[in-house]
């Protein structure tokens, strides 16, 4: 579908920075932070997926081939 762009160290990241704020969102009141949830989708589905669309817009490739 989607050719792979994002390497080991930066897929891990994305992963853990991606639960990081799903878990902040759960563990925060409601309130101001809702955008918490969404916010870490992003990171989590790129590092999940190893694809970013913004990587492929800017020609940014940090998959070892």
């Amino acid at each position: 579908m989607f050719k792979n762009n994002v390497g080991g160290i930066d897929r891990t990241l994305r992963i853990v920075v991606g639960l990081a704020l799903i878990i902040a969102f759960f563990m925060t009141p409601p309130g101001p932070y809702r955008w918490l949830f969404w916010v870490g989708l992003i990171p989590l589905g790129t590092g999940l997926l190893g694809t970013c669309p913004l990587y492929s817009m800017l020609g940014v490739n940090t998959c070892k081939k």
